[in-house]
């Protein structure tokens, strides 16, 4: 059995939880957020924890289990806590600044870089190189993410570009002279 499919989820105070059909919808203080459940899971709660459970053993299934568990208890971590991703900006000139809810980037470019925000998500500025993604559901805070650090990714010679927190780039020795 999956190791992480068949740990428990304990439902937090202030969590409210409905399957109806094959979607399972959570709602908590920060917001709601609701997911179709996989027709080869069976999602149960008991007490004050959720269950997911598999209808059979074959290879596909067995790896669905473990997803659905992950699904579901980010979902109640997002609606309970919420979720960061936290990028900087390297470079001389690089800085980001918000034009209401958008974010504007200057990284190199001829014009402005301007992003608006989806649903759910809002940047917040630490300093005009570091920016903060807050969300309640994780898969769209890593995707805006992602999107931010491909309009400028960091080159390999000085570093300059946007990079998550924390993330080392390895830097190649450039030419040298003689």
């Amino acid at each position: 059995m999956s190791r992480i499919g068949k740990m428990p989820i304990k439902i937090p105070e202030g969590v409210k939880i409905k399957i109806t059909d094959d979607v399972i919808e959570v709602s908590g203080p920060k917001g709601n957020l609701s997911q179709k459940i996989n027709k080869s899971t069976i999602v149960k709660i008991e007490n004050d924890l959720i269950n997911i459970e598999r209808k059979d053993n074959s290879k596909r299934v067995r790896a669905l289990h473990g997803l659905m568990r992950a699904l579901i208890n980010n979902m109640i971590e997002g609606v309970t806590n919420g979720f960061i991703k936290k990028l900087d900006i390297q470079g001389v000139g690089y800085r980001a600044s918000l034009k209401g809810r958008n974010l504007e980037l200057i990284v190199g470019y001829s014009h402005p870089v301007v992003i608006l925000p989806e649903d759910g998500i809002e940047f917040r500025l630490e300093s005009p190189q570091k920016i903060a993604i807050h969300g309640i559901d994780k898969q769209k805070v890593g995707a805006v993410a992602s999107y931010i650090k491909a309009i400028r990714k960091p080159e390999p010679y000085k570093g300059k570009g946007i990079r998550y927190e924390g993330e080392h780039i390895s830097l190649k020795a450039g030419k040298t002279a003689k």
